[in-house]
């Protein structure tokens, strides 16, 4: 921790209390807390605990939801002390008001009777998380927070005055890059989440870093050492989705030559990370459902059935509530899996990390390809800064990979940048057609065809890997399947044309 009381580093426990039960509760935790615990302060009412929390920093708030009244006043108390434990405490057992506590900045919701051991454990553990998180942000905080230069002999090549300071130092956290305001609340909600077991809700557009905030959540839990596996629904054709996640037996359907574990069973004691799950089909819907219920999976084509623990993470990039509405996601696994909601904010809402962003993929890329590129020129920095990134931080990437590949030099100049980030698009590359003498008839190609060879060449430049394709091409995987299917149906000639959904 930050700090700890007393000369003996003992743990700071406040408890806010009116009745007696919770206090009690409080005391035989910090007995039986693993951290040495100093006896816990108990206050009655809301304002003298807010008050004295300002002074006093406990490590550790344990508040009772009846003597609090607000879960307005919950909010304050987690915003007042971000680096203290809120555990609530209600004699009412409430799905409503927990999910209501925990969405206030609670980190935990416990209903009587409580076991005391238990409750011990999990802040144990999550004392244990939060020292670890501020290892991690130790750096003096002109650095962490992407303010000030790197010193000059961390640099390759000649200081430069005109360098952009933002892009120097990078904030990072897990595999984030970024110290916006808006991802450090995203960092403090993994923080929070990630000692739970229940299951979570990641929503934010294509290319946000979805997958990255699942992993973080993984490498944040008591299950970090367990197995992370991730299923992305867009990139699997409909009829292999089921034997993905729950596997299948030797014979179960034709091809089926091998039996198969699923990745619910692989993930047994970990996290499964259900990428894109509006993707999912009613019918597998319906499954799943019947799986985060029971805890029970079933391989197709067995009649056994095999107990897991798995912690399950989703992410969508579509609006939940119009999917249910349009009756392409089932309501009722809908509330079973948004338990813990996490937002993933657009890069153009967080601008601030474009340039760090920016700065970190250009160091890995260049060495990667062998390239001497060491820092961005601040013609190309404003370029970056000023374009909307519809396709959020993966496009970021994409475009500084490409510079990287196509150009040699140690800065990154603005006419090295992509051709949709220097205004040198395809329509302002071709020359204007001059008609001299009779007309000619002009060949076109089927725009069918055209489509067909853009993706070929995409996947030929990534060996056949149709998320790496999907990615660069800035659509989804399951636009790729939902085409090559097209394709292998079609005559030459054929008019038939589906739209090029991204």
């Amino acid at each position: 921790m930050e700090s700890m009381p007393g000369d003996q580093g003992q743990i700071r426990l406040a408890v806010l209390d009116g009745e007696g039960e919770t206090r009690r509760l409080a005391g035989s935790v910090a007995d039986a807390m693993d951290h040495a615990c100093a006896a816990p302060l108990t206050y009655h009412s809301f304002e003298p605990f807010y008050a004295a929390s300002t002074q006093v920093q406990p490590d550790v708030m344990i508040v009772d939801l009846e003597t609090l009244g607000q879960d307005g006043f919950l909010s304050r108390l987690a915003a007042a002390q971000p680096q203290a434990m809120l555990m609530a405490v209600s004699a009412r057992e409430s799905l409503t008001r927990s999910l209501a506590a925990m969405e206030a900045g609670a980190h935990d919701v416990i209903s009587f009777p409580a076991n005391p051991r238990a409750v011990a454990e999990k802040i144990d553990r999550f004392l244990i998380q939060n020292t670890r998180s501020l290892r991690d942000t130790a750096a003096p905080r002109h650095l962490r927070e992407g303010r000030g230069r790197l010193p000059t002999g961390e640099r390759s090549g000649t200081e430069n005055t005109h360098a952009l300071p933002e892009a120097t130092a990078p904030f990072r956290f897990e595999r984030f890059v970024g110290g916006s305001q808006r991802m450090r609340e995203v960092y403090d909600q993994i923080r929070r989440i990630a000692p739970s077991n229940a299951p979570v809700f990641v929503t934010g557009e294509s290319g946000s870093g979805k997958d990255l905030c699942a992993a973080a959540i993984h490498a944040r839990s008591p299950r970090k050492n367990a197995p992370f596996i991730a299923i992305n629904c867009a990139a699997i054709p409909g009829e292999l989705m089921e034997s993905e996640i729950f596997g299948h037996v030797r014979g179960a359907f034709a091809g089926a030559a091998d039996a198969r574990t699923g990745a619910a069973e692989l993930a047994d004691g970990g996290t499964l990370f259900l990428d894109e799950i509006g993707e999912m089909d009613l019918a597998l819907q319906s499954k799943l459902l019947r799986f985060v219920q029971t805890g029970l999976v079933q391989r197709i084509g067995d009649t056994r059935t095999r107990s897991v623990d798995v912690r399950i993470v989703c992410a969508t990039n579509r609006d939940p509530h119009v999917e249910i509405a349009g009756g392409r996601f089932r309501e009722d696994l809908f509330y079973r899996l948004h338990v813990l909601p996490i937002r993933m904010p657009a890069l153009r809402d967080r601008r601030e990390d474009i340039l760090p962003l920016a700065t970190s993929f250009l160091a890995r890329f260049a060495e990667e390809e062998g390239r001497a590129f060491s820092e961005i020129a601040p013609c190309a920095g404003e370029r970056l800064l000023t374009h909307g990134w519809p396709g959020n931080v993966r496009q970021l990437e994409n475009a500084i990979r490409q510079a990287v590949v196509m150009h040699e030099g140690t800065r990154l100049l603005a006419d090295m940048l992509p051709a949709f980030l220097t205004g040198q698009g395809l329509s302002t590359r071709l020359e204007p057609i001059r008609e001299r003498g009779p007309r000619r008839a002009i060949e076109i190609e089927p725009l069918w065809a055209q489509e067909k060879r853009i993706i070929e060449s995409a996947l030929d430049a990534f060996d056949g890997n149709i998320a790496k394709a999907a990615a660069a091409l800035e659509i989804s995987p399951s636009t790729i399947y939902r085409k090559r299917q097209s394709w292998s149906g079609r005559g030459e000639g054929s008019a038939d044309f589906t739209g090029f959904a991204g």
